[in-house]
């Protein structure tokens, strides 16, 4: 779990800023969100093979642009 302390002169603004970065750059909440349900290894395959298509073709229409 990411932890912060409080720096001499620093706000609660900032403290929770980098709070929050660090949640993020940890990956708490995506594996939390991940793992709210439970998904089959036949269903993860699936799901992962869309995105690897999604991805592959976002890529050629960036290239394409250029």
């Amino acid at each position: 779990m990411p932890s912060v302390e409080l720096r001499p002169n620093e706000s609660q603004e900032q403290l929770m800023r980098r709070f929050r970065k660090k949640v993020a750059k940890s990956g708490v909440l995506s594996t939390l969100r991940r793992k709210r349900w439970f998904v089959s290894k036949s269903e993860l395959r699936r799901i992962q093979k869309k995105k690897a298509i999604r991805r592959s073709r976002r890529r050629t229409t960036k290239t394409r642009g250029k």
